[in-house]
């Protein structure tokens, strides 16, 4: 399918490098930057709102545009996240626990740079590995079923449980109570409402925005207001003291290279995405740390390995949705929507038929990382500043664009409600020490292994043998049992240790 990779390589630069699809390039990666700092607008909405520009612009373009907004946004979202310990996506969520800690500690410059770089990296593999091994990695996600999936949802899920600073238990405890909110709405399978209580604005089930934003973004609002003080910086920041150190650089390359691997291998499987990558791939890291109890506290392997998974997951996740026609996400199904408006049908025949538009796209990502780095980093500084702004003044603005994103997901009242009710629910698990990262992936991954369990049973005919006869299903539910032993050990240690 991928004949004469350097003929291809040539066709795309020549494709990507017009003027014409270069502006587009850095239309799509600023707009990207700018939602993912914006907290609650997010690629998706921001997306839905330009769809009506592409049909006057040629297909090539405005997939461009579109994919720049998508990747550029992860690199804006992990800006308020680190900042503020406010994710402008989910999956730059993982970045709040311990960027968040750096930024009060008054490495937020640190923080902000080390996520480029991160991006960078992952971005940049994820590429590479899009152009070389794109075959290989669609034809091993083709082998995948239900069992599978399932079994990696189990595995993804007892990781989240990891994740938590304080006991396994409620990390646990938080994944239940995430996979209990990810069920309110109407049954897939049977059209039912569950849980939803005959309240109708509960029958498409919760935002992950929303949820996201009340959690994080509305708790930390609150407590910063109780206390009284944030993290301080000096206000004469330069440009060296931005830089990491050697021990930092140290500290953080290999978690990079291996948070890179676990993003292109997760964002290549359709509907598993960043946002699962980034999780567990701060969950290895933890759990292979020689001093565990630094994450949580401004490790900046923790911060790391997340934003290179996070990037290298959304460069993939292209993999099967223009090779296979498979949308790994909303905002996937979106640039599949913008293809057929043109009358360009994804999947194998689009690349033999539409070599330009296919390696122009993958090009671009080159180009639009590269551009992402150049906006970035000269404006670090301006972020690192916002640090000063007098929490009195800071807070309301943040209110107001917490409010404007949860609004603008479905245009409802209801949602910025939601919002606010969640965000008591965050406060109250911050006063016990309950982990909100578990809840939320525990949100994003309940659902979907539910779904894939149900599609098991049917096919073995309600054999749950399935799942251990499958040898790949197996070895993720063995890795499980690890994980799971692994945790009990760290527990009663703990507990030998009191």
């Amino acid at each position: 399918m991928f004949y004469d990779l350097f003929g291809n390589i040539a066709l795309g630069l020549s494709v990507a490098f017009s003027w014409n699809n270069l502006l587009w390039c850095l239309f799509g990666v600023t707009l990207g930057t700018l939602v993912g700092v914006l907290p609650g607008i997010g690629a998706l909405s921001a997306i839905s709102m330009l769809l009506p520009i592409t049909y006057y612009i040629e297909p090539v373009a405005a997939l461009i545009m579109m994919a720049g907004i998508y990747y550029g946004s992860s690199y804006g979202g992990s800006t308020t996240s680190i900042l503020l310990n406010l994710p402008g996506s989910a999956s730059s969520a993982v970045a709040c626990l311990d960027g968040y800690p750096m930024a009060k500690q008054g490495r937020a410059g640190v923080a902000l740079v080390t996520t480029a770089l991160a991006s960078l990296v992952g971005g940049s593999i994820g590429i590479l590995i899009m152009m070389l091994l794109s075959p290989v990695i669609v034809d091993f996600a083709l082998d995948l079923g239900p069992q599978e999936y399932f079994s990696l949802m189990v595995m993804g899920l007892l990781a989240a449980s990891a994740i938590s600073v304080g006991s396994p238990i409620k990390g646990i405890a938080m994944v239940v109570v995430g996979i209990l909110l990810g069920l309110v709405g109407i049954d897939v399978s049977t059209g039912a409402q569950r849980f939803t209580f005959g309240i109708p604005e509960l029958t498409e089930g919760f935002s992950i925005v929303v949820l996201a934003l009340g959690l994080f973004g509305i708790a930390e609002i609150v407590v910063s207001l109780n206390d009284g003080q944030r993290g301080t910086i000096n206000k004469g920041v330069t440009f060296r003291s931005m830089l990491p150190t050697k021990d930092d650089m140290r500290r953080a390359a290999k978690p990079m290279l291996r948070g890179t691997g676990v993003g292109a291998f997760i964002g290549a499987l359709p509907g598993a995405g960043s946002t699962i990558a980034s999780f567990i791939a701060y969950a290895i890291e933890r759990k292979i740390a020689k001093d565990p109890e630094r994450f949580g506290n401004g490790a900046i392997e923790g911060l790391a390995a997340p934003e290179a998974a996070n990037n290298a997951g959304d460069q993939t996740a292209f993999i099967p949705t223009l090779t296979l026609g498979i949308p790994g996400s909303a905002t996937m199904a979106l640039m599949l929507n913008v293809l057929m408006i043109h009358g360009v049908a994804p999947g194998p025949m689009m690349v033999m038929n539409h070599a330009d538009i296919f390696w122009g796209l993958v090009m671009s990502f080159w180009i639009g990382n590269v551009l992402l780095v150049i906006l970035n980093l000269p404006m670090v500084g301006v972020w690192v500043r916002v640090l000063s702004i007098p929490y009195s003044v800071l807070f309301p603005s943040i209110l107001m664009f917490v409010c404007i994103g949860a609004y603008t997901i479905n245009y409802s009242a209801f949602d910025v409600m939601l919002v606010a009710a969640f965000g008591v629910l965050g406060y109250g698990m911050r006063l016990l020490n309950f982990p909100a990262a578990p809840l939320l992936l525990g949100f994003v991954l309940g659902p979907m292994m539910e779904e894939y369990f149900r599609r098991a049973m049917v096919l073995s005919r309600g054999d749950f043998t399935t799942f251990f006869d499958r040898p790949l299903s197996l070895s993720f539910l063995l890795i499980s049992a690890a994980l799971l032993l692994w945790a009990a050990r760290g527990g009663y240690r703990k507990r030998i240790v009191a």
